[in-house]
């Protein structure tokens, strides 16, 4: 069996989340422990960093591996969707599983997956773990693929669970409020495993800290030894100690600030309470080459200097506000905005963030996935916030992003976002060309 054909029976077989949505969304645990028992049980013998959340669980996974790798040790990393290829997904110090372990690994294992019939992610997690515990990693870092009590990676008793933040997203599996979330998300606590929070809301850190009293990891106090809960962005001393120990990021956009500090509040517990060396250098190098070292794409990523070409994977209002914010302080004369979404966001919230004005150009496109909404859709939905009439639709991703090529001056801005898709498309596009 080839790559080619281990891809092609993967998702003709079970096709994936990100292309047809709500059909390949299989909650609970049983078909990946099935799964893991026909493996030996590879989760049972990982070291493990487990991190889900709404936004910024990608970014917060990669650069607590890219310090651990600092650190000198051998780091899996599990992460999801991908921009180009599904070995992305799936990497050991930043390298992405060979192809000829994904054709390898399908044809040992198809006469298993044609009985069980799991899910494209409860695979590819199957995958991962039976890789990384055969490959010999001393940890890995696993981000949660949709929600967290019934996600297939949940299978896992980590070392710590990290949840970055809750927001509105994915509401028709995990809830319509931000509390209901949070309950899903708080599923990968576990009895005795140190968890970090990193960013509160009121609607959202009293679930937290009832479920730790539950699991037994709150002490008397957020401070006191018996604790086992952090919230990061209420630990001031520590976001000192950050700035100190890491002043650098390759990571540039203005968003990854709460990412690099739920990340160093991880890391510290990681240190103090699993014994892992972690020296300051470690910190300082992880995260200013977190990038280069784990293959991290599409995170306010500069593809091209002249005109400036930029992209980034937010894909809701809660990513959006931040990138939105961050479009507003480009100095440059006229941007161009290539933009889709699919359907499952929430789409008029975007449009409401979205900055406007005569400097804004926007290309409204629709996103290679059948979840898509179309680029008309897009476009009329924008003028009905709006009220402004010059965006145009082009459905072809390419030809929108060749149209805000052809049209920017080497003195514009082009950012390309709105969906993991449409980045995938203009990564893919840049480096051909």
């Amino acid at each position: 069996m080839t790559y080619s054909e281990a891809v092609a029976y993967l998702y003709s077989s079970r096709p994936p989340f990100h292309q047809v949505g709500a059909a390949a969304y299989k909650p609970g645990l049983e078909n990946t422990l099935r799964l893991m028992g026909h493996l030996g049980n590879p989760h049972e013998r990982l070291k493990a960093v487990h991190v889900a959340g709404t936004n910024g669980k990608g970014s917060t996974s990669h650069l607590i591996a890219a310090v651990l790798q600092s650190a000198g040790l051998k780091v899996g990393l599990y992460t999801s969707p991908h921009l180009v290829s599904m070995t992305e997904r799936i990497r050991i110090n930043g390298t992405p599983i060979p192809e000829k372990e994904v054709a390898s690994w399908v044809k040992r294992n198809k006469p298993f997956l044609d009985e069980a019939q799991p899910s494209f992610f409860e695979t590819m997690t199957a995958m991962a773990f039976d890789y990384f515990v055969r490959e010999g990693v001393d940890i890995a870092v696993v981000e949660v693929g949709l929600g967290g009590q019934l996600d297939s990676t949940n299978v896992l008793t980590p070392l710590l669970s990290v949840i970055t933040n809750i927001g509105m997203d994915h509401t028709e599996f995990l809830g319509d409020t931000l509390a209901k979330i949070a309950r899903e998300k708080a599923g990968i606590m576990k009895p005795g495993v140190p968890c970090v929070i990193g960013e509160t809301h009121p609607q959202t850190i009293n679930i937290f800290i009832e479920r730790a009293r539950v699991l037994g990891i709150l002490g008397d106090g957020l401070e006191t030894t018996g604790c086992r809960i952090w919230f990061a962005d209420q630990c001031g001393y520590l976001r000192t100690r950050r700035l100190h120990e890491a002043p650098g990021c390759e990571l540039k956009g203005i968003y990854q600030e709460h990412n690099l500090q739920t990340a160093f509040v991880a890391l510290q517990v990681l240190k103090n309470y699993a014994a892992i060396r972690i020296q300051p250098s470690a910190i300082r190098d992880g995260f200013a080459r977190v990038c280069t070292m784990t293959g991290l794409r599409g995170r306010w990523e500069t593809l091209r200097e002249k005109p400036l070409v930029i992209c980034d994977t937010g894909h809701n209002s809660h990513g959006i506000q931040y990138v939105a914010e961050q479009l507003k302080e480009l100095p440059h004369p006229h941007i161009w905005i290539v933009f889709g979404m699919v359907n499952d966001k929430d789409t008029d919230v975007v449009m409401q963030l979205l900055p406007k004005g005569g400097k804004y150009h926007y290309i409204f496109t629709t996103p290679n996935t059948q979840r898509a909404r179309t680029a008309e859709e897009m476009l009329e939905l924008w003028e009905a916030v709006s009220h402004e009439r010059s965006a145009v639709s082009i459905p072809s991703p390419m030809e929108a992003i060749r149209y805000a090529l052809k049209n920017a001056d080497e003195n514009d801005a082009i950012f390309i976002g709105g969906s993991n898709y449409l980045v995938g498309e203009a990564v893919r596009i840049m480096n051909n060309e």
